[in-house]
């Protein structure tokens, strides 16, 4: 077993436990000195009370009253009453059982001896009567001095328990942290050996290490997905470029076999120029993805979206007409967002592309753009042979071609570019039946106010 002292949990523990202790000790200090304050208040509070009522007797009725009172008080005395003295002007004692020197006037601690004969302390005040006359009156402070030694001993009875139950509680909740924190870092050495099927525990009672594991859990998939992405990728690269360069290497074979500075040599050689280009843009799409996917929209602006869509209309009403295809566009004015121009229009474009060359001449291709509240809808419809309902959710993916359904050779890399930038603009990518064909549809956050022309 690790020595607790080396884990963070046990002292997180124990320093709870020795600040919850400093603050109880704090306490009972602090309660120990008011109780104190206020028992000795008392007896002071009391003293006067009884030195104002003889002190008031002796000036009715004079000395002599003043002795028979002190006489009666003693005899009627216990070891928790006062102790009286009554001093003349010479300083002998002439009535009270309160054997002292005679004292200095007010309060005073004195030291005095006791029935049997043992020096006690005692919280004294002395009264000048007048005439030489002073009268003192005391409370033995073993009455205090008890009431302290009882609470204090309760207090470190008390704070005893606390710095058990203490010490129990932090080794318990120590353990209980290193346990939840060693299930997660177990969970995270298995998934670093490989296992990456392996999830953080998630418990019932929604606290906050089970929210952590849910927001590790999400990141874990997260990267599993793009795990399986990357090798899809892999393998999808390797596949597609296998075929491109293949013909390269056999067109360049071919030119070597050609007469030198012959037509045909220059005609083979111009090929594997064009099969290269190919090869080239491949790797600039994929390039282009992953500079979209992983930068923000800091540099995002406010983009007229109808103006936009106006622009790249009317260039592909006339590649749709040379294709025989018919092409239509509705588009509501002004409808701004925040966004980034060229790669909306990148985003647009490659629809559009997909439109042109995955079907039929003949098609019909609708566009349109409209306001719904606070969101712009684009639209791209054909009725062309459309898209399997299994097969939507896939093709987004880089390099998936559904060559049952599109016939002309691609790489499937378009909507996996349109994808990344409408996740950049924070909006949906939609893919629904259009029976028949496809209907394309993004969904965009607008602006509150747009702009009047």
């Amino acid at each position: 077993m690790r020595n607790p002292l080396n884990s963070a949990a046990y002292r997180i523990a124990f320093v709870y436990s020795a600040a919850f202790s400093i603050a109880v000790l704090i306490l009972g200090i602090l309660v120990y000195l008011f109780a104190h304050a206020a028992f000795v208040g008392q007896h002071e509070t009391r003293i006067t009370e009884v030195s104002r009522e003889l002190v008031a007797s002796y000036h009715d009725e004079g000395v002599g009253e003043l002795r028979e009172m002190i006489a009666a008080r003693d005899s009627l005395a216990s070891a928790s009453d006062l102790r009286y003295a009554l001093f003349d002007s010479s300083g002998r004692r002439i009535a009270g059982l309160l054997d002292i020197v005679r004292p200095q006037l007010g309060w005073q601690d004195i030291i005095f001896t006791d029935e049997e004969g043992e020096a006690d302390p005692a919280r004294a005040f002395s009264t000048d009567l007048g005439n030489g006359f002073r009268l003192v009156i005391a409370s033995d402070s073993d009455t205090v001095e008890q009431i302290d030694q009882t609470i204090l001993t309760l207090f470190l009875a008390g704070f005893a328990l606390i710095l058990l139950f203490g010490f129990i509680g932090a080794l318990a909740l120590g353990g209980y942290l290193r346990r939840r924190i060693g299930r997660l870092g177990d969970t995270a050495e298995a998934i670093i050996s490989g296992d990456m099927d392996q999830r953080m525990p998630v418990g019932p009672r929604n606290d906050e290490f089970d929210q952590l594991s849910r927001t590790l859990n999400a990141m874990l998939d997260r990267i599993a997905a793009l795990l399986d992405n990357l090798r899809q990728v892999s393998g999808d690269v390797a596949h597609d470029l296998r075929t491109p360069l293949a013909r390269l290497r056999n067109r360049l074979e071919g030119a070597l076999g050609e007469p030198e500075n012959s037509g045909a040599q220059r005609d083979a050689i111009e090929a594997a120029i064009e099969q290269s280009d190919e090869v080239l843009g491949i790797f600039a799409a994929i390039l282009r993805i992953s500079e979209i996917e992983g930068r923000a929209h800091q540099a995002f602006s406010k983009i007229d979206l109808s103006d936009l869509a106006v622009e790249l209309c009317e260039s592909y009403a006339l590649a749709a007409e040379d294709s025989g295809r018919h092409f239509s566009s509705t588009i509501a004015s002004n409808i701004v967002i925040d966004g980034d121009r060229q790669l909306l229009a990148q985003a647009i474009s490659n629809i559009l592309d997909n439109a042109l060359h995955h079907t039929p001449i003949g098609t019909d291709i609708i566009f349109r753009l409209e306001s719904e509240g606070d969101q712009a809808k684009l639209t791209v419809t054909d009725n062309g042979p459309g898209v399997p309902q299994e097969a939507r959710e896939t093709i987004t993916k880089r390099f998936i071609r559904l060559e049952a359904s599109r016939t002309t050779p691609r790489h499937g890399l378009g909507l996996n570019l349109v994808s990344a930038i409408a996740a950049m603009h924070n909006a949906q990518l939609k893919f629904a039946d259009h029976n028949p064909g496809l209907t394309v549809t993004i969904v965009f956050r607008t602006e509150p106010h747009t702009r009047n022309d």
